[in-house]
């Protein structure tokens, strides 16, 4: 191990196909309009090629943006982030703190004390709530589930649900399918 950084390196087929899919065309409009060939698109968009600079210069200019503009709406191909719990306050305040950093398919809280019983939760994507120490009141669909530690709840997307800690320093992770992600499909009514 060197003390040099290694360029992390970006997925940036994801980035490509949103903004195709934005603009509702096809790859073959886009081909066409980079001079670039549909299979090699394709490739680019599913991750299995990497575009030089001059070939997503071309792409972005299909697509009506720029490369600078792909690149930051781009995934990191991959990733590892440590997380570190801060010490804890001796003053017992509700707190609510992040798990996951950046901008990712999933999201990840963890709560601790209590919070705004009365705040109504409908999120559009599915959620886990898991109470890691203490216990909880949750109220959903119109009906009361109190969990303890190690219990689980889930939520598809859509269910409009409140919860509320029932003893002191409870915390509560909730992990759930980013909002940005199009997860939920209309359901039949």
């Amino acid at each position: 191990m060197g003390d040099h950084k290694e360029q992390q390196s970006v997925r940036v087929g994801a980035a490509v196909r949103r903004r195709r899919r934005a603009l509702e065309l096809t790859l073959a409009v886009v081909a066409e309009r980079s001079g670039l060939s549909v299979p090699f698109l394709s490739q680019i968009e599913n991750d299995r090629a990497r575009p030089s600079t001059t070939s997503l210069e071309k792409v972005a200019d299909a697509l009506r943006t720029t490369a600078v503009e792909l690149l930051a709406a781009a995934d990191p191909a991959c990733s590892v982030d440590v997380v570190r719990c801060e010490a804890a306050e001796a003053d017992f305040a509700p707190r609510t703190r992040s798990l996951v950093r950046g901008h990712h398919q999933l999201h990840a809280s963890e709560f601790t004390g209590d919070h705004d019983a009365g705040r109504e939760f409908q999120h559009r994507n599915d959620e886990l709530l898991y109470v890691a120490d203490g216990a909880v009141e949750i109220e959903a669909e119109g009906r009361a589930y109190r969990l303890g530690r190690g219990d689980t709840l889930y939520l598809t997307g859509g269910v409009r649900h409140r919860w509320r800690a029932t003893v002191p320093d409870t915390r509560v992770v909730v992990v759930a399918v980013a909002e940005h992600i199009e997860a939920v499909h209309d359901r039949p009514r």
